[in-house]
């Protein structure tokens, strides 16, 4: 029920976004709708490789990975576009929460990065994709740094995807030097870890 809740919500998040109703609002309900439904399928068909059948657990999961993913492209592709990046979201992100965890060696128990991280990053640099008006996206794109139109002819994958590229980086670095200030300080204050015998006990009793 929360997950469906989720998603409901993620309308007036991503449509809602465009402060108006016009066509862009439009697209970004659609293309909402069509990745997320894309990668729920997506993420049922690996699990069901994975492991024999597919969960209700990984449903939802794999809902809240194409939720994530479209996000940043959701009023700047085509709906072609938004059904691609659906897809690899589910692949990818169950990829995320079952192999790159181990490979880090993460404690994530809500497997926040996994989805979350690897679905908003893959989402982010296939925007500079498919926001091409070759494959389906706008005609015209807005530059909101200098408030200017590049016209379609102007337009190059390559360019973008590196405009997205160096966004993703600088995200990555702003977020772990914040977090490692945040958790220093939590450390040296109060401690990161409650003492393994509270653990035991449960932290709801501790």
């Amino acid at each position: 029920i929360g997950a469906a809740l989720l998603w409901v919500g993620w309308f007036g998040f991503n449509a809602g976004s465009a402060l108006e109703a016009n066509g862009y609002a439009v697209l970004a309900f659609l293309n909402t709708f069509v990745a997320t439904a894309a990668s729920i399928l997506a993420w049922s068909i690996g699990e069901s490789v994975i492991k024999g059948k597919a969960s209700m657990l990984g449903a939802a999961s794999g809902m809240v990975a194409g939720l994530v993913a479209i996000t940043p492209a959701a009023g700047n592709v085509g709906i072609a576009g938004a059904l691609v990046i659906g897809t690899l979201a589910g692949f990818a992100c169950l990829w995320g929460v079952n192999g790159l965890k181990r490979l880090l060696g993460a404690d994530d128990s809500l497997d926040v990065f996994g989805i979350h991280g690897v679905g908003g990053i893959l989402g982010a640099l296939l925007t500079g994709v498919f926001n091409s008006p070759n494959l389906g996206g706008p005609s015209a794109v807005a530059d909101w740094v200098t408030v200017s139109m590049i016209t379609p002819d102007a337009y190059t994958i390559a360019g973008q995807v590196w405009i997205q590229l160096k966004a993703v980086l600088l995200t990555v670095v702003w977020s772990g030097v914040v977090s490692v200030i945040a958790f220093k300080i939590v450390d040296l204050v109060i401690g990161l870890r409650v003492p393994e015998e509270e653990e035991r006990e449960g932290l709801d009793i501790a």
